[in-house]
């Protein structure tokens, strides 16, 4: 089918403005096949979405191959360098990737060093998606990194431990099994704030409709990148808070007591299966253009609402002001 009307490629297919266009969207994004495609073929969605950009793609480009393109292009690629994104720290990786980890934290959760390690291999984990992701007009440094993973790991751990030698003591065996995801959580609430500290800091840019850079915001930093913790949260939950009750009552069945050694490749297999649902789920819990009113920088930032005004001198000063919240 040739193409009889122009796609902008700067926008997503679907309305972003609701939770079943977002949905749609990130699951289209984030599908853990394209994790397999080879470099080359990347390479070549990324120059044929160039060359369409400025009209110039090869005679027979049909519809379907630029939107494919696109699809290859977004999966893998830095959203604001371009770069080619390492394959194990991209969203589209977080379903396998996801899946064998999380299966691990809720199988070997018995011992101490067990936890430990399961806990450092996930924030290992995390560390690289995060970094992989970055956002590069906030750079963080090395040192930056260094602390958010070490962080994130000690929080992680100590909950970890903290949780299985109560939850041993003073709750049911169930309880136990829960002690991955209260690691996790807390590891998040640690990690994402320390990997974008330099927003919280420094602020972030606020844009209008029109895409004018106008202000910045600190409690624009902090809205964005509480929903991405919540949102992290809440990819992995259904998972983690599920499975244990699941398992705990098909492992008193004679037939499971037989097969040991597959209730890890099980408990991955079901970790899989939630996933493949929660990823785009979370991703699309939140507008990825997040929002926050002129009017609370005027209460709460009174410098930067200054600054809004100054910039919009001569024109209408916006309601809302809009910035990129990140995954």
């Amino acid at each position: 089918m040739m193409m009889n009307e122009r796609l902008d490629l700067d926008k997503p297919l679907w309305n972003q403005n609701t939770f079943v266009g977002r949905w749609k969207y990130f699951a289209w994004m984030t599908d853990f096949r394209t994790c397999v495609k080879p470099e080359s073929e990347l390479i070549a969605a990324k120059k044929l979405c160039e060359q369409y950009r400025i009209g110039k793609e090869p005679v027979n480009t049909t519809t379907e191959q630029i939107i494919y393109a696109k699809k290859l292009y977004e999966s893998a690629f830095h959203p604001d360098t371009g770069d080619l994104q390492n394959v194990f720290g991209r969203m589209s990786f977080q379903v396998p990737g996801g899946m064998a980890i999380t299966g691990a934290m809720l199988q070997f959760y018995r011992t101490t060093q067990a936890v430990v390690f399961w806990q450092w291999v996930n924030q290992s984990f995390n560390a690289l998606v995060n970094y992989t992701n970055r956002n590069a007009n906030s750079p963080v440094t090395t040192n930056q990194l260094g602390v958010a993973y070490v962080s994130a790991t000690v929080a992680a751990m100590i909950t970890a431990i903290g949780c299985k030698s109560y939850w041993e003591k003073h709750a049911s065996p169930l309880m136990t099994r829960y002690v991955p995801f209260a690691a996790v959580a807390a590891a998040n609430c640690a990690n994402i704030p320390l990997m974008r500290q330099n927003e919280i800091v420094n602020g972030v840019d606020l844009i209008d409709e029109n895409g004018r850079k106008l202000t910045k915001s600190k409690l624009a930093a902090v809205k964005g990148i509480s929903q991405v913790v919540i949102s992290r949260i809440v990819m992995c939950a259904p998972g983690m808070l599920i499975l244990p009750p699941i398992m705990e009552k098909l492992e008193k069945y004679a037939w499971m007591q037989r097969i040991k050694p597959l209730h890890a490749p099980i408990q991955i297999m079901m970790c899989g299966i939630s996933l493949t649902f929660m990823v785009p789920t979370a991703c699309a819990l939140f507008p990825q253009n997040c929002s926050i009113k002129a009017t609370t920088l005027q209460r709460w930032e009174p410098e930067n609402y200054e600054l809004l005004m100054k910039n919009c001198e001569g024109s209408k000063l916006p309601t809302y002001l809009y910035f990129n919240k990140g995954l």
